[in-house]
């Protein structure tokens, strides 16, 4: 017999102000555990050091998170020169050491070669997977894996403050793109090596960073909950949670018949006449009470083939 799963089949993207000093993955596991949620998963993982928006999604939201992971995102980051370390970051060991003597015309004609589509390298100490294992699984054991440049591009870069040895920036750029990476290249590119002591995400998609919650937030709304035994008063946390189709907000969005939801729901096509392009994805509403069903895609003959579908449960207790 499968076991049951315990906890709350509860739906929706909390946007988390993730703190310093733990991985994203740790703090996935005490949003899922404050909410007693059955399935969580977070959205692209911010290193250690770095703090900011990290979206967490509950139960059918999870279906979505890759097109999170896929978004576009923006940061602040603060940048130290004169030091390259190991990780290209505070966390690192100092590996090389140089003078500062660099104006800011120096800087402002570096940062040109790395606005708009560049290529990056990424680090050794990132999460990318070789032979099924993180970079920096290898990187720890002192080895150098041979890693190809990335296409990527930068949107915009912004020089915010530059005094003494310190710079700071705003980033907007696509997905895949290693900041510490680039705070080292542009070290390198400065002549005199740099890192990253300060790293916080602002943006991710275009969800609104005024909604952003701590986990501090979290765990004094959850004080009076005895999620071991029973689930109960969980109003103030789930109003928090933005709705699971705010993942995909960038896709069109098609209204269907009660009868085409039904063949939706059971891996059906729906056959409603549409005008939207071949293999477009699209967000999936029943009409009569314009409730989110997921996402479908455009086959060849223009009918709305499932790719993902949202189903509405109970609440489970386990």
């Amino acid at each position: 017999m499968a076991r049951k799963k315990k906890g709350r089949a509860i739906n929706g993207v909390v946007l988390v102000d993730k703190y310093t000093g733990e991985s994203s993955n740790f703090i996935l596991q005490q949003v899922k555990r404050l909410y007693g949620a059955a399935k969580a998963g977070h959205t692209g993982a911010l290193d250690p050091l770095a703090t900011g928006m990290l979206p967490i999604c509950l139960g059918e939201a999870t279906k979505f998170s890759q097109f999170l992971l896929d978004a576009d995102k923006t940061y602040i980051v603060t940048a130290k020169l004169g030091e390259r370390t190991d990780t290209s970051d505070s966390d690192g060991e100092v590996v090389e050491k140089s003078e500062v003597n660099v104006t800011r015309e120096d800087i402002d004609n570096a940062v040109e070669a790395f606005r708009g589509p560049i290529k990056q390298v990424p680090s050794m100490f990132s999460a990318l997977k070789h032979q099924g294992k993180p970079l920096y699984f290898y990187a720890r054991q002192g080895m150098v894996i041979e890693r190809e440049a990335r296409d990527i591009t930068i949107h915009s870069l912004d020089i915010l403050r530059f005094e003494n040895d310190e710079l700071d920036m705003e980033i907007s750029c696509t997905k895949g793109t290693y900041i510490r990476s680039l705070v080292d290249d542009l070290g390198q590119a400065l002549g005199c090596g740099a890192h990253v002591t300060m790293l916080r995400r602002t943006k991710v998609a275009d969800y609104p960073s005024a909604n952003m919650v701590t986990v501090e937030q979290l765990q004094s709304l959850s004080e009076d909950l005895d999620i071991d035994r029973q689930f109960r008063g969980f109003e103030k946390l789930d109003a928090l949670l933005l709705p699971p189709d705010t993942a995909v907000a960038n896709l069109p969005a098609f209204y269907a018949s009660d009868s085409s939801i039904d063949r939706f729901l059971h891996g059906q096509e729906i056959l409603e006449e549409n005008n939207f392009e071949r293999s477009a994805l699209i967000r999936i509403y029943r009409k009569s009470d314009e409730l989110f069903y997921g996402m479908a895609e455009v086959d060849v003959a223009g009918n709305l083939q499932p790719k993902r579908v949202v189903v509405y449960k109970e609440s489970y207790f386990g």
